[in-house]
């Protein structure tokens, strides 16, 4: 069965269900009588008027004003928690007679009330796609209070089963993709603007380019992750020449390298349910197979807060910089430094000392990275292969990295043990190139880097 006839087949169940339920209207609807609605849903009705429900629920949802939907989803996160009666049973129940069923009675006593009411909502057509941008704008919710905690958390748990690996389908995206999904492409990148619809055809349809995307059977023409592949003689150090309007194409049997230069998340509803790790994976596997000759597989990443942790460094005068290297850093305030080759060479051994020790040494609050990019890539099992101090000297690389671009190197028969030392450890695995530019601290760096560190 395709996605579009599960579609179809519920559509029809809805339609008929329209018949036996008329549920009290309003025009438009108001948050107080879509959440009678939502108590309706989680009664004992039947399939067919619980499906037309959900629909009515959804469809006014996406009606209301900003407001009234904030006061919908205050409403899910308030009140549909556990039975808190069931829930108490249940506790003492364990508590007299801690047995296997006790526990599975408990568990099912505290499951709250909206889990059952999302799934059903789930039911309706577009209904997967409905509650990922119902996500969405609970995401976008300022929630100081956590009032809308316990509602996100419930949509995090099912979204991770229902987005599990299992039910996504690799997809290779190449210029005689579907114009709706391209367009969508275009919007989606999050790493280098397409700038074009000529852009985005350099990046698809060369023999040396791939796009591959993770798609949902419910959410058919909407991506929701894809990478975008350069297959290279040599691993690259900058992103100018792979994206060059003027760029020869070589021919792709020639190629010893995948670059994945650009992976864009794509449902913003969707975010903290990972789908990085599996895509990158079978990706290696399907290039693996389509080029043999293949023997690097790495990335050319962003490193989106080097910037702001090295103004913080600053700022505070660390002594993680020498006094020779605080007077070059002013270099970064001159007008247009990138472009002058003085200004670079100056720079140059600063930026790369700087960056060994915001990869091998910063940590959060809670001791990882303090780079997403490299929590992701090193959670994944790579290894930081390669700094690149003016890899993207474009205006974003400029402002959010001052240039600075790395490698990430996975190596498959690596990529286990790597991810382990990285989990286990909190080691970040890194290749010679990257250690030789780390200084020996002269207090503990651990505690100086950590003072550095965003909360």
């Amino acid at each position: 069965m395709t996605g579009s006839f599960l579609g179809e087949l519920i559509q029809t169940i809805a339609d008929r269900g329209r018949a036996w339920i008329a549920p009290e209207r309003e025009t438009p609807p108001s948050p107080t009588h879509l959440l009678r609605l939502c108590e309706a849903l989680l009664s004992n009705r039947g399939e067919a008027s619980g499906v037309r429900l959900a629909q009515e629920i959804l469809i006014g949802w996406q009606g209301l004003t900003a407001g009234d939907q904030r006061a919908f989803l205050h409403g899910l996160a308030a009140q549909f928690g556990p039975d808190a009666d069931a829930l108490a049973k249940a506790i003492a129940a364990y508590q007299a007679a801690p047995t296997p069923a006790g526990a599975t009675r408990l568990h099912i006593a505290a499951e709250a009330r909206r889990q059952e009411l999302l799934r059903r909502l789930n039911l309706a057509p577009g209904g997967t796609l409905a509650l990922v941008r119902l996500r969405e704008k609970l995401l976008d919710q300022p929630d100081g209070s956590g009032d809308y905690a316990a509602l996100d958390a419930d949509l995090t748990h099912l979204f991770t089963s229902w987005f599990n690996r299992g039910f996504l389908v690799l997809r290779t995206i190449d210029w005689k993709t579907p114009a709706n999904i391209l367009e969508k492409i275009i919007r989606y990148e999050a790493v280098h603007r397409i700038h074009d619809w000529n852009d985005l055809r350099r990046r698809l349809e060369p023999e040396d380019r791939r796009c591959f995307g993770f798609f949902h059977p419910q959410l058919n023409d909407e991506p929701l992750i894809f990478v975008e592949v350069a297959l290279t003689r040599a691993i690259p150090d900058a992103i100018a020449p792979l994206l060059a309007e003027d760029r020869a194409p070589i021919p792709a049997r020639e190629a010893t390298t995948a670059v994945f230069y650009s992976i864009s998340n794509c449902q913003t509803g969707l975010r903290g349910i990972s789908f990085g790790n599996f895509l990158i994976k079978h990706v290696v596997e399907t290039l693996s197979r389509e080029f043999p000759r293949l023997s690097n597989f790495v990335t050319l990443s962003p490193v989106p807060g080097f910037a702001g942790w090295l103004a913080r460094a600053r700022q505070e005068n660390s002594d993680l910089l020498t006094a020779e290297d605080h007077a070059a850093l002013t270099l970064l305030e001159t007008p247009d430094w990138e472009s002058q080759a003085e200004s670079r060479k100056a720079l140059e051994p600063v930026l790369l000392r700087a960056a060994a020790a915001y990869f091998l040494d910063a940590k959060d609050k809670r001791g990882r990275p303090v780079d997403p990019v490299a929590r992701f890539h090193l959670g994944n099992g790579a290894r930081l292969e390669r700094l690149n101090p003016f890899g993207d000297l474009s205006a974003k690389g400029l402002r959010q990295a001052h240039g600075l671009m790395v490698n990430y190197l996975y190596r498959p028969e690596e990529i286990e043990r790597n991810h382990e030392a990285f989990a286990t450890l909190g080691e970040v695995v890194a290749a010679p190139a990257v250690s030789k530019w780390r200084q020996a601290p002269r207090r503990s760096l651990g505690d100086r880097l950590r003072d550095l560190a965003p909360s």
